[in-house]
């Protein structure tokens, strides 16, 4: 079963930050909608990217399930 999108994003942010994820001090919902993620994730077609910052990192996540921050 596939992770929850917004879940793995909060992972790898947590990853890049050298932190657990759950002491990263992050609302995810309040940079982007994570509902729409979660569609996106969901649909048929994997031709997607989108492209999104919070305070400290540049986050983009790509329709083949790709997430990177910061570029990696």
């Amino acid at each position: 079963m596939q992770q929850f999108l917004p879940e793995q994003i909060i992972d790898e942010i947590a990853t890049e930050k050298n932190v657990e994820p759950e002491h990263l001090e992050l609302q995810l919902q309040r940079y982007v909608s994570t509902d729409a993620i979660q569609a996106l994730a969901n649909h048929e077609n994997r031709a997607w990217r989108l492209q999104f910052k919070t305070p400290n990192h540049v986050v983009e996540i790509a329709g083949d399930g790709t997430v990177l921050v910061d570029g990696q």
